[in-house]
């Protein structure tokens, strides 16, 4: 008799990443991961790695480290145990594995994704926690879960979630969280909608962050009548 089994899903929760410490030690390893990145500086490495190693891992690091000691918790890095949060209660909702993986630092996406791997989940979903797309955090995200799992014996099913910048539920949940404000502290006369920047070549060259940007923006302020 062949009995027929739902398929097991996990989930990797992805974000940029963030230092293990703040200390100068452990912001210049996490710098030299994010900025050795080629999706992130798209210069030449004979000209970019010496700026790299012979000035900003140099100066970078000492200063950097101080900004974070001042937004350091007794929990450890906000994002990480903020996301660590989130993953918590998506497995706790959904009944599945679901573990993070960060871009550049601990833990890592090859350390989440092995995780996943020793629940034997059949199939993959990946969720960057990048509502827009861009090749400078969503396309860094799969390059990464690929080289993690291009040698596993069984390569997994993998689900990509490349994009949400429209999806009803993210705009409703934006929304949500303006108007609860708003009750708490009384409506401003202006909202600034903010978004992380990347460079403007890079839009040129065909990225659509901007323009993603733009439409959350778009549906956010109809959202909210403005």
């Amino acid at each position: 008799m062949v009995v027929n089994q739902m398929t097991k899903f996990g989930i990797l929760l992805t974000n940029t990443g963030t230092p293990d410490e703040p200390t100068p030690s452990a912001v210049r390893r996490y710098l030299a991961e994010f900025l050795s990145d080629r999706r992130i500086v798209q210069l030449p490495r004979l000209i970019w790695l010496p700026i790299l190693y012979g000035i900003i891992l140099v100066v970078r690091p000492k200063r950097s480290a101080k900004l974070y000691a001042e937004i350091w918790t007794s929990e450890g890095s906000p994002m990480r145990y903020l996301m660590q949060r989130i993953a918590d209660k998506l497995s706790s909702s959904l009944n599945l594995p679901v573990m993070l993986g960060m871009n550049y630092g601990n833990p890592s996406i090859k350390q989440g994704l092995e995780q996943l791997r020793a629940a034997q989940v059949e199939k993959i979903i990946v969720l960057p926690a990048y509502p827009q797309f861009s090749h400078t955090t969503t396309s860094s995200t799969y390059d990464r879960v690929l080289a993690a799992t291009r040698h596993w014996p069984t390569p997994p099913h993998i689900v990509k979630v490349t994009s949400y910048a429209a999806h009803p539920a993210y705009i409703q949940a934006l929304a949500h969280r303006i108007q609860q404000t708003w009750q708490e502290s009384g409506r401003p006369q202006h909202l600034l909608i903010s978004f992380h920047g990347i460079p403007e070549r890079f839009v040129k060259a065909g990225d659509p962050y901007q323009t993603e940007c733009e439409t959350t923006a778009q549906l956010l302020a109809a959202a909210l009548a403005l």
